[in-house]
């Protein structure tokens, strides 16, 4: 995906109740086919951030002090669809929201190959962890019912998460009720444990703010509440992970399959931390293969009259 020079361009518009400045990417910007803005915000959420800054965005396409929930539509194909959908939620370290390549160069290698997606800007937690989650929450459930109008099966909505954006995803798939989680999880470099020497600190402080306590970190390292109703996963990651260690997300692996969860986990030799999205990885094509090949078992056990 071409880098996003037109960033200075990004709409940005002026909310009336509180004047905070709100960045929206355009639908050239994102490669979206539809943008649902300001699906909620701080104002008229479950839940408030407590950010009263501007959100700005940088040459990176980075995204800071996000208070607004904006939606990016990414529509399959009907003639390819497989009516899977992932909601697609992208890192940053809860810190920021790495949009460009967690999200929107990730939803539109689904929608390539016949699986539409959701693109999630979500608002920070600043310490208050239930913001994003009511978000991805609410972002299910749109896939789930908005979604059937262009061919999406509402049992076959899963999430896939990078970074930070993967502990969100994991999160879904342990700690939501059964019957709202996930279909299925896909997760990059994902943050998992809080209680190791793999704890990536940033990530654990936005969410769960500086007063937080180890027993809260042991609670919420995602590794100690899977159950054998977390859905089937997939684990993309580096050997040489610096920022995130890999031992996070084997633990995960090894977790799920206590539980007799299906799962399969990709421990690529090299790469470090933040290539989802970019073709010029080493193993990106690799990466991309086992994501495919994933869906389309998926698919297969969901519908076992088709043929490969």
């Amino acid at each position: 995906m071409r880098r996003l020079l037109t960033i200075l361009i990004a709409t940005v518009t002026l909310a009336t109740a509180s004047a905070q400045k709100r960045v929206v990417l355009s639908l050239e910007q994102s490669g979206a086919d539809q943008i649902v803005e300001n699906f909620w915000d701080n104002t008229t959420a479950p839940h408030s951030n407590g950010i009263t800054a501007d959100e700005t965005i940088n040459h990176k396409c980075e995204l800071f002090n996000t208070v607004q929930t904006d939606f990016y539509l990414y529509k399959a194909d009907p003639a390819v669809a497989t009516g899977q959908a992932v909601l697609v939620v992208p890192g940053g370290g809860l810190r920021k929201v790495c949009i460009e390549y967690d999200g929107f160069a990730f939803a539109q290698y689904l929608r390539s190959i016949g699986i539409s997606a959701l693109v999630l800007k979500y608002r920070l937690p600043n310490g208050h962890k239930e913001v994003p989650m009511e978000d991805m929450e609410a972002a299910l459930n749109y896939l789930r019912t908005e979604g059937q109008a262009w061919g999406v099966d509402p049992q076959q909505v899963g999430i896939a998460g990078s970074s930070a954006g993967g502990y969100l995803a994991a999160y879904a798939s342990t700690l939501i009720p059964d019957e709202r989680k996930p279909a299925f999880s896909i997760l990059v470099y994902s943050v998992i444990s809080g209680v190791t020497r793999s704890t990536h600190h940033g990530t654990f402080g936005n969410m769960l703010g500086r007063d937080r306590c180890h027993a809260e970190q042991e609670y919420y390292s995602l590794e100690n509440r899977v159950t054998n109703t977390t859905p089937p996963t997939l684990l993309l990651l580096a050997d040489d992970d610096l920022t995130v260690s890999s031992i996070s997300s084997t633990r995960y692996y090894k977790a799920l399959k206590r539980h007799g969860v299906k799962a399969a986990m990709h421990l690529f030799p090299s790469g470090g931390h933040g290539w989802s999205g970019h073709d010029d990885y080493h193993y990106a094509e690799p990466s991309k293969r086992a994501i495919k090949d994933w869906l389309e078992i998926l698919h297969t056990d969901n519908n076992p009259k088709t043929e490969k």
